[in-house]
Parts: structure tokens; C-alpha cells; sequence
């Protein structure tokens, strides 16, 4: 058949545009268009774009689709150019059925923004079914008796077409007993009746046989015709009558199969067979024979199949009552099927988006429509989802929800939602309908890495191997992907001076630090510096801690010896008086060790020894001291060595000679040692001259201080003179000359004064200042270079 879209219908194309232009855009009314049935597919109906006013370009943008109530894929739109075309060819009577108008609601949904247009498509009916009858013969008892002008109801021909190509006219074959009378039923339909025009003749004719012919309104019309056949019966003058010409009942939808819907009653004056009635329908069409029966003797109407109350809601059924002799009456039987709630509501998703991006504002996550067939409160819906869910749902027009974000989601608190949503009816029992959606967040990088301290602190042990792995930096990135993938890096050092570069380096995947070169800790105990964890977002994001290494000491430095000087000079000697008492401090080995901790812990002991037992060195602070009182016998020179040992594992150690000479008392010359006096002897004269003259000089003034303090020691005790000098010479004082006043040996600084009588000369020798009691710490920090600290000393 051609495809064609009718002028009639693109006038009210035109004239529905105008309404819409003029007064739906506001969406009270909505798009239509018109389109005749059996139209070819790939029609063109409409430009949906120029009808709305909008760009071409701006339906592909928004996301445009059209969608039907049913689902049914008639029509094809086309976003890029706004085309809408037909589909697939259209059967009005398939679609609809004896419905008119032929509506085929759709919508055309704009997802960006949310927009809804309501538009329908009208399908025009052609004249492509032909009236037929369901019995193509039908017969006809007659009474001879029947008067003219007497009607007979005649069976209707079905025709699914509808409108002006629906049935319209009844007509009969030429005949001079009968013609035939078109009657309205009053809904549309017209049904043929056939009238006696002259007195029948049993004797004459019996039987007639016409023809019924059924035509539409079409162009060119179409028919349909069946067989009537005519037998002229002897006089049953009493027709059966029913008790009500119309039965009205109301059957619910569910009543089971084979439930009594209604029992007609009719009866016949007439006797005998002319009186026995009999029941049946009249001209019933298939979908009646299909759902009801009844029963020929009794009248009572059963269900033969189940009622739906969505698909038909009132059925008519014309009954006959026919009785022996041929005569019959007739009733109509309305039947309204009642709605139960039997149907849940339905859901149709019309476009459902996932992931959705963390951190995004209100966001359309599905849009989809509820329906419900029954009616009244049965088809009255609530839709609703599951609470503490960050999701809203918006009603929108003709049962349209959208599914939206209440707030910004978070990824890292939740990737994924699922989301029920329940839609219930009104109706009693109320029935629900459950649709289950799963909206996954994808990750938008918001998050920083974060260490797992703000602070390490490592430990690395001096003289290490270089490359050595002494520790680890680690972050995580609650992100995912590539968000969270980190990468570490060495942040420039805040003092310049620190070459970290050449310290440290980072693995930039693992964060895992490894020492360059090797570390000195007395050269650097500790230091700090920065590492960087940076993700791989974009923007990259990043954060900072801090990394302080602590350089372990190692026992890598022997002990020195401070005191006495180990520089290449003459021996230092220390004089001790032979009246000294046991544990007079002779002198003070001093030392120092670069280590730390326990490997700076110092040990003094005397290795060696002129004389055992005659002298004794404190282990803890190298004093060393006479270990018993002196005598006669004792040799005048002794060589003392002692070890100084720290207490690292394994132990370091340093080694000092001493020398000691015993002198007599201050009178006895100083004797040097056998290299001393060959150093002297080759001093400069000039040197000897300038030492004699200082000596002469000082030597009146102590004489007259000595004299001084030796005379008022005697005047207090009679136990003095067991200090004083006795020698063949005569007695001088042997105590020490305190300067400051605080006793033996006991302060900074002090002079020993030998004066030698008797001799032809007078010689007085002014020692160095000895440090009898000089506590030292070795510890790197107190000592820094030995240089200094022997200058502090003033050796």
C-alpha cells in the first residue's frame, strides 16, 4: 500500500503546531502528529528540533532520546539532524483496536539539562479490512402468519476498521417479500433488520434464500456478504419474552474460571414444543465465545476464561430465547468487569549514569517512569527509596522520577551505592515493585599522600658500606588509580651548607633511603632533611615529613694523650720530694678521645714501672700518686708508662712515659736527665746568661720569703720542723710555697722553690705551674681539637 500522509492530516499538523507555538510551551498540550497506517518505513514525520525551537546541533548536546510508554520501537529518531521517521509500518487495528482516535503517546527527553516533551502520534485508519460475517449462512423461521411490516434482527459483520471505513450500510438481493432496515445501536455500530413487506404463502413459497451484503464507508468501499435463508413456518403465534430486556452485572476481574456471572429468564404462552425455550447467544463476536458460555436450558451465564480488567472493562452479549416453533426473543447482557489490584506498578528506566564523580554537585544519576494498569487508588503510586542514602528522588511530569545526588560524594567513605527503589500502590492488598540500581563513584584526586609519621628518625652506624639501605619513608594516597599512586622525593636542605646530595638519595617508588657514602660521625653526628610524597592526579597533590639521621658512633679512635705533651720535645720530669707522703699527687696524665658514649670512657693503668708499688695511677681520672712513703733507698730516677685504654669493643689504646725524679727537698739542685742536659748544653749562651741573671733576681726574694714564713712556722708548732729541709747544708723549709693559699697541689696554679746551700752558689729553679687536680671529660663536645685544649691548659 502507498505510504501517505493525508492533507486533512497535514492540516491539523499545522494547526495543532500553532497551538503549541502560541500556547504549549509551557507543556500543557502536547506535540502531534499524524500518520496514516501501513505508511512504509523510514517516513519522514517531523523535524522534532524546528517544532521545538531548538538547534540541531543542541539535541545531540542534551542527550536527546525518545521513549514510549510501551517500549515500542515505532518511530526513529535521529539526534544529529531532529528527523523523526517511522520505524516500522503501523497497524491501526493491531495497535488499537476499535479504539479511536489511534494514539501512540511518546516523550522526547533531553538528559542535559533534564527536559521532558510529550508528543503523540496519531495513526490515521485506511480502508484495509473488508466486513465480514461470522456466520456466512444464517436461517430464518418464519411464522406464514407474520403480518407485514414484522422485523428480524440479522446478524452484524465485524469490520476492524474504524471511523468513516467502518461499517455503514446493509443491503439484500432483490426479492418481493423483504428489504432491509440499517439500525444505530446507538455507540457507533449499525446492525442490519430484516423487514416483511408481504403476507408469506407457506403453500406458495416454503423457502427463500437472499443474500445479505455488509458495506464501509471507505473509498472505494469495501463488503462483505452472507447467505439468508428463509423457511416459512406453520403459525406459532407466541414468541418467548424475557423477564428484563437488559441485565447489568458487575464481575470482578478475578472471579475463577466457571463462576456464575448472571442467569436470564424468559418465557413462551405457547404449549408444547412452540413453549420449550432454548438459550444461546445472538451473533456473538470471537472474543465472547472466548470468555463466556451458557448454559441452553437453564440461562445461567458462566465465565469460560478470566477477566482482565485492563485489556476489556465492559462486555455486551445479546442472548436469544428461542422456543420450539422457531420463535425467538432476545435481551442484552452488560457486563462490567471490576478492577482488583492485581497488577504491581511497573518501572522503566529510561537512562541510568554511572560512575559518578566524587566531590560532583546535584547530578542526574537515573531518570525512569512508573505505571500502574489498574485504576482508581489501585493505580495510585508512591515511590521512595532506601533513607541515609545521599540520593533524593524529584518527581517530574506524567510519572517521571529523577534520581539525583543530595550532596557531593566521597569516594573514600563509600565507592559504591546500592540503591532500591520500591514503588507501591494505593490499592488493597497494596502491591509494591522493587528495582535494584548500583551507582559506583569514581575517584577525583582530593587526596594528599599522608605519611605514616610526621617524623622519622633513623639510625645509621659510621664507616658504613655505601648504597646502604638504613631506612624507609612510606605514605598512602586514599585515592585510587593513578591518584594514589606516590612518588617520593628529597626536599632541598634548609642549610645550605649540608651537601645532601650526596648524603642520601630515595627510591621514588618506594620510598625506601639509602646512605651514599660513607658517614664519619665525628665529623657529623646528625642531620635533617625533607622528602616529598606526590601523587600522580591532576593536579598532583603532595605532602611533606621531616627525616632526621642519627650517626652512630663506632670505636674508630684511640685515645691521646694530652698531657704530657707526645710532641717530639725533651721529657717532661716531675721532681716529688722525698718527704712526700704516700698518695702525694705526683701529676695528672690527661686525655681525650674522639668517640663517644662508651667508646670515650677512659681507663688508666700503669703498664710499666722503675720501681713497683713505689707509684700507683688511678684508674678513672690518671692521677698518679705515690703509692707508699719514700725512702732513702729509693732510686732518685724513675720511668713510669701509662696505658690509657677506652671502652669501646674492641678496645683502643694509648701509651705515656713519665719520669720522676726524687729530689731531697727544695735545697737539692734539679738534676736533669741525661737528654735534658744535653739539650741544654747546647742552648744559646745568650739564654743561659738571661735564665742566670732572672734565677739571682728571684732567688733574694724567695730567700727573704721563705726566712719570713719559716720562722713564723716555728713559732706556732713544735710539728713543723717535720717539713722543714734537713741537709748537710743546713734547714730550709721543704713545704710548698702556696701562691693562693689553699694547700698542697690543691689549686690551678703553684711553685715549687729548690735552694740549694752550701753549695759555693746560690741556685733557685723556678718550676712550670703543675695541674694537680684538672678534672676532663672526654667528650667530643667539651674537646674539639686538641691544639686548643692544650693551649687552654697553657702546656
Amino acid at each position: 500500500m502507498e505510504a501517505r500522509v493525508m492533507p486533512e492530516v497535514q492540516k491539523r499538523q499545522v494547526f495543532f503546531l500553532c497551538v503549541f507555538l502560541g500556547m504549549s510551551w509551557a507543556g500543557t498540550e502536547p506535540l502531534r502528529y499524524f500518520v496514516a497506517e501501513e505508511t512504509e518505513r523510514e517516513t519522514f514525520l517531523a523535524n522534532l528540533a524546528n517544532d521545538l525551537g531548538l538547534g540541531v546541533g543542541e539535541l545531540s548536546a542534551r542527550g536527546s532520546r525518545v521513549i514510549s510508554d510501551e517500549n515500542i520501537r515505532f518511530l526513529l529518531f535521529k539526534p544529529l539532524t531532529g528527523d523523526l521517521l517511522l520505524n516500522e509500518k503501523l497497524d491501526r487495528e493491531e495497535l488499537c483496536g476499535p479504539r479511536e482516535p489511534c494514539v501512540l503517546p511518546f516523550q522526547l527527553l533531553l538528559e542535559k539539562p533534564f527536559q521532558i516533551f510529550r508528543a503523540e502520534l496519531w495513526v490515521r485508519d485506511i480502508n484495509d479490512h473488508s466486513p465480514v460475517f461470522l456466520d456466512r449462512e444464517t436461517t430464518l423461521k418464519i411464522l406464514e402468519s407474520t403480518t407485514p411490516g414484522a422485523t428480524f434482527l440479522l446478524e452484524s459483520a465485524q469490520d476492524s476498521d474504524v471511523g468513516i471505513n467502518n461499517l455503514r450500510n446493509y443491503t439484500i438481493s432483490s426479492n418481493a417479500y423483504f428489504h432491509i432496515n440499517v439500525r444505530d445501536s446507538g455507540e457507533g455500530n449499525v446492525y442490519p433488520e430484516l423487514v416483511l413487506d408481504a403476507v408469506l404463502d407457506r403453500e406458495k413459497v416454503s423457502e427463500l434464500n437472499l443474500t445479505l451484503t455488509a458495506l464501509d464507508g471507505g473509498s472505494p468501499p469495501r463488503s462483505g456478504t452472507a447467505l439468508i435463508r428463509i423457511l416459512v413456518l406453520d403459525i406459532n403465534d407466541n414468541i418467548p419474552e424475557f423477564v428484563q430486556s437488559l441485565y447489568k452485572v458487575q464481575v470482578p476481574e478475578d472471579s475463577p474460571v466457571g463462576s456464575l456471572v448472571v442467569a436470564v429468564s424468559a418465557r413462551d404462552l405457547d404449549t408444547g414444543t412452540n413453549g420449550e425455550i432454548v438459550y444461546a447467544f445472538f451473533y456473538a463476536t470471537e472474543v465472547i465465545l472466548k470468555t463466556f458460555r451458557i448454559n441452553s436450558t437453564s440461562g445461567k451465564l458462566y465465565l469460560k476464561a478470566e477477566l482482565n480488567y485492563e485489556a476489556i472493562q465492559t462486555y455486551t452479549l445479546t442472548i436469544q430465547a428461542k422456543d420450539g416453533g422457531g420463535l425467538s426473543g432476545k435481551c442484552t447482557v452488560v457486563v462490567h468487569v471490576t478492577d482488583i489490584n492485581d497488577n504491581p506498578p511497573e518501572l522503566l528506566m529510561s537512562s541510568l549514569t554511572s560512575p559518578i564523580a566524587e566531590n560532583s554537585p546535584e547530578t542526574v544519576v537515573a531518570v525512569f517512569r512508573i505505571r500502574d494498569r489498574d485504576s482508581g487508588n489501585n493505580a495510585k503510586m508512591v515511590c521512595s527509596i532506601q533513607d541515609h542514602l545521599p540520593f533524593v528522588l524529584k518527581p517530574s511530569v506524567q510519572n517521571f522520577y529523577t534520581l539525583v545526588t543530595e550532596r557531593p560524594l566521597d569516594r573514600e567513605s563509600q565507592a559504591e551505592y546500592n540503591i532500591t527503589i520500591t514503588v507501591t500502590d494505593l490499592g488493597t492488598p497494596r502491591l509494591k515493585t522493587q528495582h535494584n540500581i548500583t551507582v559506583t563513584v569514581s575517584d577525583v584526586n582530593d587526596n594528599a599522600p599522608a605519611f605514616s609519621q610526621t617524623t622519622y628518625t633513623l639510625r645509621v652506624r659510621e664507616n658504613n658500606s655505601p648504597a646502604l639501605h638504613i631506612g624507609s619513608v612510606s605514605a598512602t594516597d586514599r585515592d585510587s588509580g593513578a591518584n594514589a599512586q606516590v612518588t617520593y622525593s628529597l626536599l632541598p636542605p634548609a642549610d645550605p651548607q649540608l651537601p645532601l646530595a650526596s648524603l642520601v638519595s630515595i627510591n621514588a617508588d618506594n620510598g625506601q633511603l639509602f646512605a651514599l657514602r660513607s658517614l664519619d660521625y665525628e665529623a657529623l653526628q646528625a642531620f635533617e632533611f625533607g622528602v616529598r610524597a606526590a601523587d600522580r592526579g591532576s593536579p598532583a597533590l603532595s605532602s611533606q615529613a621531616r627525616v632526621r639521621v642519627l650517626v652512630l658512633d663506632d670505636n674508630d679512635n684511640a685515645p691521646f694523650v694530652l698531657y704530657p705533651p707526645q710532641n717530639g720535645s725533651a721529657p717532661c720530669t716531675e721532681l716529688v720530694p722525698r718527704a712526700a707522703e704516700a698518695g702525694y699527687l705526683v701529676t695528672k696524665v690527661v686525655a681525650v678521645d674522639g668517640d663517644s658514649g662508651q667508646n670515650a670512657w677512659l681507663s688508666y693503668q700503669l703498664l710499666k714501672a722503675t720501681e713497683p708499688g713505689l707509684f700507683g695511677v688511678w684508674a678513672h681520672n690518671g692521677e698518679v700518686r705515690t703509692g707508699r712513703l719514700l725512702s732513702e733507698r729509693d732510686a732518685v730516677k724513675h720511668r713510669l708508662v701509662v696505658l690509657v685504654k677506652d671502652n669501646g669493643e674492641p678496645p683502643r689504646s694509648a701509651s705515656v712515659t713519665l719520669h720522676v725524679l726524687l729530689v731531697d727537698g727544695f735545697s737539692q739542685p734539679y738534676l736533669p736527665l741525661p737528654e735534658v742536659a744535653a739539650a741544654e748544653a747546647r742552648a744559646d749562651p745568650l739564654t743561659v746568661y738571661l735564665v742566670v741573671a732572672l734565677a739571682s733576681l728571684s732567688s733574694l726574694f724567695l730567700f727573704s720569703v721563705l726566712v719570713f714564713v719559716a720562722v713564723r712556722l716555728c713559732r706556732r708548732s713544735r710539728a713543723a720542723s717535720a717539713g722543714r729541709c734537713s741537709g748537710p747544708e743546713g734547714h730550709f723549709p721543704g713545704h710548698l710555697v702556696d701562691v693562693s693559699g689553699a694547700g698542697t697541689l690543691s689549686q690551678s696554679y703553684q711553685y715549687e722553690v729548690c735552694l740549694r746551700g752550701g753549695s759555693g752558689t746560690s741556685e733557685f729553679k723556678f718550676l712550670k705551674p703543675i695541674i694537680p687536680n684538672l678534672q676532663f671529660q672526654s667528650t667530643r663536645r667539651e674537646v674539639e681539637e686538641y691544639p686548643s685544649f692544650q693551649n687552654d691548659l697553657g702546656f
